[in-house]
This record gives structure tokens, sequence and C-alpha cells, in this order.
């Protein structure tokens, strides 16, 4: 694929013999295989890298939501009928479907992040390839890998929603370089699908490519306010939003699916909002990385973590970017650069997607699940060949060895995380290796059967999915703040009507609000009346802990015996 996009007037074509048109063939298509055998040799080598980090698992709280979903319908569930989700249904039908076809593991899952990755890598070159030299564009790609889906490799609706915004995004700038149809209809597609698998993402990446496109048809680009592709895109969009009612419909679940999207808006935001760029740390992490050991290796430390900090600013730079581009086209409404159109339309897309963060939780972990776009901004900042500031010229160099410098050492944070992994815990979901011991695990198994209903409370779906146990309630997990009192009331119903025989309970879950969700009311957190209800009728058998050093008790009913 050539880096230099210039739009053509086929009308004024010169007419040329065969003999030249087979060289001109020739020049065109060299650069084309290149960039094609590049783009497979990036993805080949993103996966195998990916691949180390399928077995290790810290246990995070997260990750558990999306394989629950995909193990619910495998067993004849259905989402929002069956169990609660305020997600739309995508990523769960999507690991469903892995399942189905390769195994209900634990590594079946952890392989399509690292495929879809891998996929990521890929676009991050191609986009960054258009308007930056190879080098930079391979900067780019590498950062994706390296410092993407690597920050935060876990199994979540996140990455399959980025992989989806990455090929909507491409497929956008395919229809602005050439016009076709099958363009058109691909990008109302894949951005349909985006916001089926993760809706404040896509609505935002609808919202911000629509800004992109009005913004050029306003400005005089009238070659893409074209009937035609707005036709494609719409038929595009709209088969699967008819696909996806279909199937509820036919499920009686259209009235609780539509209710349990909308209902972050009255629920979610409030209990997750944070500010910008919010790091997550604990006291101790804090003072583990920014006051222990060394000066040398303090500052070493603080050149690893500064990528956390200044990836929050890309985002931002794309919307001065979106700004800059904007004003250049209107002054220039005669100028018929490709460049400049591809700026306004990539960078309106990334200002959606930054707007979906900011309104739902723009912590550090959600700027990290957009990295791939975000690099694609970096390489414009490190190499772009149509923004002329001298300025910038004389500090690239300066930038590109601060980046390579503090991303590499980020990475190879990341890859001495995984190697200190030495737990390898045998689960009835497969292999999976643990930065620290684990108790949970081996307990559960011993002392719960597969198939058995165990309420893990309040938040760790995966220990549900590596046990092969499944919640008793419509809820996999339960956050103070965010969840309602009817929720919990119907989880608390679940367990007395079921007489559930164990619960796998965390008492010093209340501990993590100040560091997870800050704007937690205090009350919520003080009164939780599941907790109470379960130390009421549950005794302790057993106290264990997880990798994290996170405490959790095994009860049984008081009026049952422990084993």
């Amino acid at each position: 694929m050539s880096s230099n996009v210039v739009l053509s007037n086929p009308q004024n074509t010169p007419k040329i013999s065969a003999g030249r048109w087979e060289q001109r063939i020739g020049q065109r298509s060299r650069p084309d295989y290149i960039e094609g055998a590049l783009s497979a040799l990036i993805f080949i080598i993103s996966l195998l890298y990916l691949f180390l980090f399928r077995r290790h698992s810290g246990i995070d709280p997260d990750e558990g939501i999306v394989l629950q979903g995909a193990d619910r319908i495998l067993r004849g569930e259905v989402p929002y009928r069956d169990f609660f989700s305020f997600y739309t249904p995508g990523s769960f039908y999507l690991v469903a479907a892995l399942f189905k076809v390769f195994g209900n593991s634990f590594l079946a899952a952890r392989t399509s992040i690292a495929a879809v990755g891998a996929g990521c890598s890929v676009i991050t070159y191609l986009l960054s390839r258009r308007v930056c030299s190879r080098k930079i564009a391979l900067l780019a790609a590498a950062f994706t890998m390296t410092n993407g889906v690597a920050y935060r490799f876990l199994v979540l609706h996140n990455w399959y929603s980025t992989f989806f915004a990455c090929l909507t995004i491409f497929a956008a700038v395919k229809l602005l370089e050439s016009q076709k149809p099958t363009w058109g209809f691909a990008t109302g597609s894949l951005a349909a699908l985006t916001i089926l698998i993760e809706q404040s993402k896509g609505v935002g990446l609808c919202l911000g490519l629509f800004l992109g496109f009005a913004i050029l048809v306003g400005l005089g680009r009238r070659r893409y306010s074209e009937a035609r592709n707005f036709v494609v895109f719409a038929i595009g969009f709209l088969w699967p939003w008819i696909a996806t009612f279909s199937y509820f419909a036919s499920q009686h679940a259209v009235k609780i699916m539509l209710q349990d999207w909308l209902w972050p808006l009255l629920h979610y935001t409030s209990a997750n909002h944070v500010p910008y760029g919010y790091q997550n740390w604990t006291a101790d992490a804090r003072e583990a990385i920014l006051h222990s050991g060394p000066m040398w290796v303090r500052i070493c430390k603080y050149i690893a973590v500064s990528p956390g900090f200044i990836v929050p600013l890309l985002p931002l730079a794309g919307v001065v970017w979106l700004g800059y581009w904007g004003v250049r086209v209107w002054k220039n409404k005669r100028d018929a650069s490709a460049n400049s159109d591809y700026y306004v339309l990539v960078s309106g897309g990334l200002s959606g997607l930054l707007l979906s963060a900011v309104i739902v939780r723009a912590d550090i972990a959600h700027v990290m699940d957009l990295a791939p776009l975000w690099y694609v901004v970096l390489a414009w900042i490190l190499g772009s060949r149509n923004f002329q500031s001298n300025l910038l010229k004389k500090l690239r160099p300066a930038l590109i060895v601060y980046f390579c410098v503090s991303f590499g050492l980020m990475s190879l944070a990341l890859i001495l995380n995984i190697n200190g992994t030495e737990n390898r815990i045998q689960t009835r979901r497969g292999v999976v290796m643990t930065p620290g011991k684990d108790t949970v695990l081996d307990f559960v198994q011993a002392h719960i059967p597969a198939g058995t209903e165990l309420l893990v409370y309040p938040y760790l779906p995966l220990y549900n999915y590596l046990t092969e146990t499944h919640s008793p309630a419509r809820l996999d997990f339960f956050q103070a703040g965010m969840n309602t009192a009817a929720q919990a009331d119907g989880i608390i119903a679940d367990l007395e009507s079921k007489k559930i025989h164990a619960v796998l309970f965390e008492p010093g879950f209340a501990e993590k609000f100040a560091t997870s969700w800050p704007e937690t009311p205090l009350r919520d957190v003080v009164n939780d009346p599941v907790a109470d209800f379960i130390i009421r009728n549950y005794r302790v058998c057993a106290a264990l802990t997880t990798p994290q050093g996170w405490r959790f008790q095994f009860m049984a009913r008081k009026e049952e015996n422990c084993t």
C-alpha cells in the first residue's frame, strides 16, 4: 500500500501505450507488495510475542465477565433475559463461538486476544504509513504490540471493540481514498458491530467519523457527499441491527435488552467517574514505584511508568490535530491533497473515541484500551511529512529516543512480570500461571464439583469460570454504588430460594473503593445487605488468598457441614 495518497481524476487520465501501462502497474504494485508482506510479518511477530502472555494471570476481577457470559450462552441462557449485563452482546457471542469451535478453555479465549492484538498492530502500521515513513510506522506498530494489548492482556470486551474500531477507521480511510461502495458497506457494518460489542465506544466512534465527514463535506469536499456512499453505508450499518433484534425478538428479550443497554446511563458513570488519566495506584504501589530503591533504580522506574502519563495526552493531541487540519482545509478549499482529508477524518474518529472514554471512565486502563489508535497520533508527532514546524523537526530525534527508551522499559517490566509467574495451577479450564500463590482455586476445586452453583461475592467472576462453577444469581459480579439495591435483593432471594451451600466471600472488598472507585458514596460502601445476609447465614470454613494478596473466605451454610 503506497504511503503517498493522491486524488485522481479518471476522466482526465491520459492515454498510454500497453507497454508503458504495464511498466506503471509494476511500479505501483511493488510498494503494495512490500506493504502487504510487511503487514503479514507484523501480524506474525505480534502474534508470537503476545503468545507469551496467554497463560499468565494476576486473577483480575474484570476478566471473568465476558468468560462467564459466554459460558452461560453455551449452557443455553440468553443475555438480558436469563442474566444481567449492561454490555451489548457482541463480545459474549464472539467468545461463545470461539469456545464452540476451539473448546471452552482459558487458553482459547486468551489466544483470541493475541490475535486481536496482532490485528491492531497491523492497522496501526497501515494508518500511520499513509503519512509517515516506514520506520516511524513500524515503530508505532511495535508500540502497539509491546505496550498496547500487552499492557492489559485480559479477555475483555474492550479489546474486541478496539479491534473493530480500528477496522472501522481503516475502512473509512479506504472509502475516503477510493469512493468504492464496498468500503462504504464495510465501514457501516464495522461501525455497527463496534456498537454491538461495546455501545459507548461504538457510539463515540460513529459520532467522530460523522464529524470528520461533515467537516469535509461542509468545507467543499463534495466528492464525499455522493448519494451511493450514504446508501451502502446505511445498508451496512443496518443489517447487524436487524439480525440482532430479530434474534432477541425470537427469544422474547427485546424490551429487557434495551433496558439493560440504557442501564449505564443511570448507574455506571456516577460510580465509575475518575479524573482523566487516573492511574489506579494503591498507596503501596505508589510507594514501591516512586519512593523505594536506590536513586538510579527510581529514575529507571520513573522513565518506565512515564508512558502512563504521556499516552493520555495523545488523544488530546488528536483533537488539536483535527482543529489544525480543519482550519487548513477551510483556508485552502482548492487543495486536492488527500492527506489533509485523511487527517480530518481519522482525528475526527479519534476525538469521538476520546469523548466516549471521558464520559464513561477515563482512567489509564480505559485510555490504554485504545492505545493502538492513539499510537497513530504518536506516529504523526514523530514523523508526519505534512506538518511544517521547525521546532517539532528539531525535537523529533530526541522524542524518538525518549519514546523508544521509556516504552522499551515499560515493555521490559511487563515481560519481567510474566516471567515471575512461577505458580502453575491446573484449573478445570486449563493451566494458569500466577505471580503469587493462589489458595482459592485449589481449595474450591477440591470441595466444589464442576457445574455447581457458587456465589463469588462481590466481584471476581474469573473464579467461577476457572473452577467451572456458576453464579446462582442473575449477576456474575456486584459493585456497590453502581449495582442497585433491587439487584442486591435479587442475589439474597436466589441464595435463600436455592439453598446455596457455599459462598466465596471477600470481606475486605470495601478497602478497594478508595483506589478503584473513589466517587462511590460512602453510604453504599457501608451498607451492604448481601454481605450482611452472608455473615448471618454462613460460617467460615477456610481463609484463602489470591495472587494479589486479597483475602477470601470459603463459607458454608451454618446448618451444613463445611465438607
